[in-house]
């Protein structure tokens, strides 16, 4: 019991809490979530990008299975799991999140509607020409190395990147009390604006936006708190309000539809959540103003469609649409990075300033690696062509040696004890060789073909190569402005090779309040015989007896701020706003219809609203057995009163019957025909045709003299009976016969 007590450690349960805590967040701030301000890189992107490296995925090679990519990764450098990794590697391929992906992938890699990616199996990735930018020079030792996490592969700490990753591609990251969301930039602004603040590190913010005015979404859209990005580019924090492009575009039956081309930055990847928040606001009649919303995107672009109902203020629907859909949302920044293993937050001239800092310290490594390779070469070439001129005794020397460290001894130091030599004259000669070990090396491995006289011209031209490449590499070396001159010119390149125009527009718009029409409600319309019109409330009608509604031979359910259409039988269409009807109780009288309108003696026949005029088709059907159907839309007019149809002189409308697109689509709705002489017909609606307004139609039953159609509609095909005139018909006995074919008597 006391070897266990003091085998025990107490420690303090708050402090040891503290420190594990910290060390967590520590781990996920570094380790996982914040990029590096340098290569504008998280870990798992880095060690992704190293592994297809390793692979030789560049954009030359054949794509490699993803799942050979991911299983490289976490093996070898992450051991997080593969779905984090292949998270990462899809991320990297989109295009609609990123200005330069740095994968170029092959198969489903998912889309912006926010479809998902293929499994790793079924999907091919490389490198992008983008992602050499950061891995080209690797093997010049420009960055440190380190142990994987079980020390049996080494991995870069940070990659050599000579482009602006992080501005360019931007991220996004959730920390421990921290997060980073750095937007994307135009890779052409970002470039001349690092090579600003390279030639004057005090340049202000101000003149810098001259170069980079804002963010620049591979999804355009529109920033429309342009004002507001100063603040942001000086503190590193700040919203962007970024809205969708739309344009109104002319649609039939003189209409206008809100077409959307481009979306918010925040939904790409969902923007099905955006259709389906549209699709809301149709359903849930937040918008009156809408009618249908449909997405027509393809390949090449978005197109989001929301067809707006005749006659309504586009712009103010629009600006409810910003309002209260994603067509416009807020881009929360905060330019957030890792320097020296600690979090910190950025301004845009700070954080170029740490990637021009980052390229001076390349570019020195790399030409002072370049220099160290040009002078070790440029002594070995020095050493080669000294040795054409004494090979003769060098061969001696060979010949007469017992090792080769007899004759590198001899090359180095000329000691030629030991050694045989045929002539005083190369024993002489061989005692003044001087070597460097490098050269010895070099003489020894050399062969003979090198002393043809061709190969001894290339020596000396390598010589003078090299001795100008050393000239120019201490003069990078040996003056900052020389070596800046040298990355710009790099940056330029990839300035060209990146280019393309700005996607997002930068505006100041103030958004403006979107104004409700009046409140719309569903009314009940109700006309007696006598032509005594009123408007009701659908409850009190739904709750009225049959008694009290037998007396109406009209009525009609229509929104508040619609037109009633009157057809009548004399071939006219009247209009009337519904807020000129007048309100009623059930039990009141109403207001006679010539008084609200300009018909006269004519006969009501139909009355229809007029937003379901849009999508009907009328069928027609006259005393002298005319018949055709008549799109609805022909109709939709503001004018008071029009012709419906066209009648011969003593012709009548005895029939006239809506349809909805459905029904008449349908290919299910019977056509019935009853004349005064108690015939009747029945045939399918398809034989009727589909005419103008201003035709008379076809032929519908063939009538005997002094006979003449008192009744016509259109039923579904599996009516059993149908009331006209008080009397009861049984409309399966109507057999179906060809349009125009003479009545029968057997069902009256």
């Amino acid at each position: 019991m006391d070897n266990e007590r003091n085998d025990t450690i107490q420690i303090d349960f708050a402090e040891e809490m503290r420190n594990s805590f910290r060390d967590y967040a520590v781990s996920v701030i570094i380790a996982r979530a914040l990029p590096d301000v340098r290569d504008g890189l998280k870990p798992v992107q880095r060690r992704i990008l190293y592994a297809m490296n390793e692979l030789g995925l560049d954009p030359k090679k054949p794509h490699r299975k993803s799942a050979r990519i991911v299983g490289d990764t976490m093996g070898k450098y992450h051991p997080h799991g593969d779905t984090s990794i292949y998270d990462a590697l899809v991320h990297m391929t989109e295009d609609y999140s990123l200005a330069i992906p740095l994968v170029d992938g092959h198969g489903n890699f998912g889309s912006i509607d926010g479809d998902g990616a293929a499994a790793m199996r079924y999907t091919e990735a490389r490198l992008s020409e983008g992602a050499m930018t950061m891995l080209e020079h690797l093997d010049k030792g420009l960055v440190e190395f380190i142990p994987n996490f079980d020390e049996s592969e080494k991995e870069p700490t940070v990659l050599p990147a000579m482009l602006p990753n992080l501005l360019i591609n931007g991220t996004t990251g959730i920390a421990v009390g921290m997060a980073t969301n750095i937007p994307p930039h135009n890779p052409m602004e970002v470039i001349d604006a690092a090579i600003a603040v390279m030639h004057d590190p005090t340049v202000s913010t101000e003149e810098l936006m001259q170069l980079l005015p804002g963010p620049d979404f591979p999804t355009g859209g529109t920033i429309v708190n342009g004002d507001e990005l100063l603040s942001l580019y000086e503190t590193g924090e700040g919203k962007i309000r970024i809205r969708a492009k739309a344009q109104v575009e002319g649609a039939d039956n003189g209409k206008r539809n809100i077409v959307i081309t481009e979306i918010p930055y925040t939904v790409a990847g969902t923007k099905q959540k955006l259709m389906e928040a549209l699709a809301d606001a149709l359903r849930n009649k937040t918008f009156d103003e809408i009618s249908d919303v449909r997405d027509e995107s393809s390949k090449e672009g978005i197109r989001i469609v929301v067809e707006v109902k005749k006659e309504r203020d586009v712009e103010n629907l629009l600006n409810g649409l910003y309002k209260k859909t994603p067509l416009e949302d807020t881009f929360s920044a905060y330019f957030l990075a890792v320097k020296d293993n600690q979090p910190r937050q950025f301004g845009l001239r700070a954080m170029l300033q740490e990637f021009i800092d980052f390229q001076e310290e390349l570019y020195t490594k790399e030409y002072q690696y370049l220099l160290d390779k040009a002078t070790k070469r440029l002594e070995i070439v020095s050493g080669l062509m000294r040795a054409v001129d004494v090979i003769d005794y060098i061969i001696e020397v060979i010949r007469g040696s017992s090792t080769v460290k007899q004759v590198k001894e001899c090359l180095t130091t000329g000691n030629v004890a030991d050694i045989r030599f045929k002539t005083e004259e190369a024993k002489r000669a061989a005692v003044t060789f001087d070597f460097t070990e490098a050269q010895a090396d070099a003489i020894l491995a050399m062969q003979m073909q090198k002393l043809v006289g061709l190969e001894i011209l290339k020596l000396t031209e390598e010589h003078d190569d090299l001795n100008k490449k050393i000239k120019l590499y201490n003069k990078i070396l040996g003056k900052r402005s020389e070596l800046y001159k040298v990355i710009e010119q790099q940056l330029l390149e990839f300035r060209e090779k990146f280019a393309r125009p700005r996607r997002t527009v930068i505006t100041n718009s103030v958004a403006k309040d979107y104004v409700v029409e009046e409140k719309i409600e569903d009314l009940m319309i109700l006309m007696d015989r006598f032509g005594y019109t009123k408007a009701v409330d659908v409850t009190a009608y739904q709750k009225a007896g049959d008694e009290a509604l037998r007396e109406f031979t009209h009525s009609v359910r229509i929104p508040s701020n619609d037109r009633l259409c009157i057809f009548t039988a004399e071939g006219n269409m009247y209009q009337l706003k519904v807020s000129q009807i007048p309100r009623c109780r059930i039990k009141e009288k109403g207001t006679l219809l010539q008084v609200l309108t300009k018909i006269d003696q004519e006969t009501p026949l139909l009355l229809v609203p007029a937003e379901e005029l849009d999508n009907s088709m009328l069928l027609f059907l006259t005393k002298h057995g005319w018949i055709k159907c008549v799109s609805g839309s022909e109709f939709y007019t503001n004018r008071a009163v029009i012709a419906s149809t066209k009648l011969e002189e003593d012709d009548l409308l005895v029939g006239l019957t809506a349809l909805s697109s459905a029904e008449f689509g349908s290919g299910k709705q019977k056509v019935i025909v009853l004349t005064e002489k108690k015939l009747s017909l029945g045939f399918p609606l398809e034989q009727v045709n589909v005419l103008g307004k201003t035709a008379k139609g076809v032929r519908a039953i063939t009538l005997d003299r002094k006979d003449s159609v008192i009744y016509g509609t259109s039923f579904d095909v599996n009516t059993e009976e149908f009331t006209f005139d008080g009397r009861s018909y049984n409309a399966k006995k109507i057999r179906n016969r060809a349009r125009g074919a003479k009545g029968q008597n057997a069902t009256l």
